[in-house]
């Protein structure tokens, strides 16, 4: 089976992409959902993520509060490298047991969307990187949308990040999610139809 990154900034519009690329016919692996399960209660980075930030990050019910968790370590590069070398290891063991399931039932294609595939090096796991970018006013505007979130707090999230550009650089292919959502989808498309050996 062939596996694919879906890569993209906070407020690109990668979930969208990714929705689409499932109603195009190929599977679509959340990394995000992945590494809310393997730090929920009783998953495999749980309890090393609250030894390293205490159990103040914690909720009553013993999860993690991502939130807080996210102010931590958006403000500190050191700390968000920390998290990351916790958890990416359980993420990428679970990924792959996903992504065997998926092979098992018999699809060709499939693609793993992460937000940080170049900045973890991890673009060689994958057949190709797809890239989804927007200008950074719109993923402002989109994020700020979302609620819950300062200005302040959208743009250290957006500033935390590989430029935009740099990462549709580093990328096989590239979607413009600048415009409406009939462009976005030829867009997919187009490289569903690639992905997909037609």
């Amino acid at each position: 089976m062939k596996v694919f990154g879906l890569t993209g900034n906070i407020g690109s519009g990668k979930s969208t992409v990714a929705g689409m690329f499932r109603r195009a016919g190929i599977p679509v692996l959340d990394a995000d959902r992945i590494a809310r399960e393997v730090t929920a209660p009783g998953g495999r980075a749980h309890e090393a993520v609250v030894r390293e930030f205490g159990r103040e990050i914690l909720l009553p019910d013993g999860t993690i509060d991502r939130r807080k968790l996210a102010d931590i370590v958006f403000a500190d590069p050191s700390r968000r490298a920390r998290l990351e070398a916790l958890t990416h290891p359980a993420i990428l063991e679970s990924m792959k047991e996903a992504l065997d399931g998926l092979s098992r039932e018999g699809h060709s294609s499939a693609i793993v969307e992460a937000a940080l595939i170049h900045e973890s090096g991890a673009k060689g796991l994958f057949e190709a990187v797809i890239s989804v970018r927007c200008g950074e006013e719109t993923q402002l505007r989109r994020l700020l949308a979302r609620g819950g979130m300062s200005t302040e707090q959208a743009l250290a999230r957006l500033r935390a990040q590989m430029d935009a550009e740099r990462k549709a650089g580093r990328s096989d292919y590239v979607i413009d999610n600048s415009g409406g959502l009939e462009e976005t989808q030829a867009q997919v498309e187009r490289i569903a139809r690639v992905l997909l050996g037609g």
